[in-house]
């Protein structure tokens, strides 16, 4: 990996972007989690609840690019460490509470709150992913790639989010798409904890 200017201004973008998208997910995690509670959405709860490891995703991109850490292949490891960490945070709380919400007798509700924020994220979150994993490939850093992964992933789970909610307010029958997103979510997120752990996805 040549690091010549093209690649400091690179690592500066990164630590750009890992701002946006930290602010991001945070109102996007305040607004879901209000909205998850009071519509009874597991789905939405646990999408509001990926704010958290997708902030601490954030953190760490931004730390490793950051002072002279920005040019440190140990700040890279254990950068890609903590995203890894970040997939697996939230992973169980998802999967045990949709199990619950499969057997329970909660089913979630529609709210137009949580369809608006679900539907913004489906369509910026990839675009925010896609540069973020441009920028990780270029610099050969798996963390940034993850957290663009993780963009991806705010974006799908929104989008599935979004569809439940609709079908939610249309057809009472579709209860289960909720848990069995969240079940999909939380199976994702481990195995992308994995390979950002070992460092798949940026060829480094």
């Amino acid at each position: 990996m040549v690091r010549d200017e093209g690649w400091r201004r690179a690592a500066i973008w990164a630590r750009r972007l890992a701002w946006v998208s930290l602010v991001l997910v945070s109102v996007e995690g305040v607004v879901g989690l209000w909205q998850g509670l009071a519509a009874g959405s597991i789905a939405l709860t646990g999408w509001a609840l990926g704010a958290i490891p997708e902030a601490l995703a954030g953190a760490v991109v931004i730390w490793r690019f950051t002072g002279a850490r920005t040019l440190s292949e140990t700040a890279e490891r254990r950068a890609q460490i903590g995203v890894a960490i970040s997939f697996w945070i939230n992973a169980p709380y998802i999967a045990a509470e949709s199990v619950h919400h499969f057997f329970g007798d909660q089913h979630s509700e529609g709210t137009a709150i949580g369809i608006a924020v679900t539907a913004a994220a489906a369509l910026v979150m990839p675009i925010l992913g896609r540069a973020q994993r441009r920028l990780g490939t270029r610099l050969g850093s798996a963390a940034t790639v993850g957290e663009g992964v993780q963009n991806y992933l705010c974006a799908i789970q929104a989008a599935a989010v979004l569809v439940g909610l609709t079908l939610a307010t249309q057809w009472a029958g579709g209860w289960w798409l909720d848990p069995l997103i969240g079940l999909g979510v939380a199976g994702v997120s481990v195995w992308q904890g994995f390979r950002s752990w070992r460092g798949e996805g940026c060829g480094c």
